[in-house]
């Protein structure tokens, strides 16, 4: 079973828009030294969106090989068709990946029969996978309801984990463990652990946040799965701070601070995010330092 924490592997790239795959190798190793219980790639805090099918498959290839089978490795094949979904599942299933995370996709919106179909087409497409079905708030992803979700993964023998990133969070995986689907395993929590005390107390089998402290989540998990609530707590409070930030900024947030801690080497992104100004970089460094200092 898949449990624990999961970061988001970003894609990290030159300031001329060319993948930097020496910092993409730092990163990886950054989270696998901090004890991460697996990893993901790609992600929405991957930029999946924009990246080509070749530039997946390079990236891929690459973080297989970091995580070496030390870890489980999820894979992101998320995309609006089907179609593009089981060519992006392809390609890392031929990296011996066999945990898929999909999103249901915003474009099919609330129809629950399309949206059942999609998965089931996937399903038929890619023998073998484990569907890790995400379920993102609108714009990102479709924000079904719960009951939605259990209605999918019935039908779906192949989704076997469900990834819960609409707001609360906390409920809709209530409701899903609660429906006692035999062939789902588990469901994580997402939302840059914003909300991970909550998710956890619910019974989540874990997290994916971004990558950029994978160490502070770590280190709340092993708190929180000891008994040691007060020092789950305690971290969470120090993480709560940049998680604010990195809500707004995403991925631009994520790429400074691993810039910040020596990992990355520019903060370009491809998607439309909002820029951070000099105020905000300030405010940003203050927050990291305030938070390693904590946490010696």
């Amino acid at each position: 079973m898949l449990s624990g924490i999961f970061p988001v592997i970003p894609t990290l790239f030159t300031t001329t828009n060319e993948l930097d795959l020496v910092a993409q190798r730092r990163v990886i190793r950054f989270a696998l030294e901090s004890g991460a219980h697996g990893v993901v790639f790609p992600g929405v805090a991957s930029e999946y969106s924009h990246l080509s099918l070749a530039e997946r498959e390079t990236l891929l290839a690459l973080t297989a090989e970091e995580v070496g089978g030390r870890v489980p490795l999820v894979g992101g094949a998320s995309a609006a068709s089907a179609a593009d979904v089981i060519a992006a599942g392809q390609i890392a299933m031929r990296h011996g990946i066999r945990h898929l995370m999909i999103m249901a996709p915003q474009g099919l919106g609330t129809d629950l029969a399309a949206q059942q179909r999609f998965f089931a087409d996937i399903a038929a497409g890619l023998p073998g996978a484990e569907i890790i079905l995400q379920n993102a708030p609108v714009p990102t992803g479709a924000g079904l309801g719960a009951e939605a979700i259990i209605e999918i993964a019935r039908a779906i023998p192949a989704i076997t984990y469900v990834k819960e990133e609409t707001l609360p969070s906390g409920p809709a995986i209530t409701a899903i463990r609660a429906a006692g689907i035999p062939h789902v395993k588990g469901v994580f929590g997402g939302g840059g652990a914003r909300y991970i005390i909550d998710e956890l107390e619910r019974g989540a089998c874990g997290a994916m946040p971004a990558v950029e402290l994978t160490d502070l989540h770590v280190a709340l998990w092993r708190a929180f799965a000891e008994g040691d609530r007060a020092e789950a707590r305690r971290l969470y409070g120090l993480s709560l701070p940049l998680l604010v930030s990195q809500a707004l900024y995403r991925m631009r947030l994520t790429k400074h601070v691993l810039a910040c801690r020596g990992l990355g080497n520019t903060a370009h992104v491809r998607a439309a995010l909002p820029e951070m100004d000099a105020f905000t970089l300030r405010d940003v460094e203050t927050m990291l330092a305030d938070l390693l200092e904590a946490m010696k």
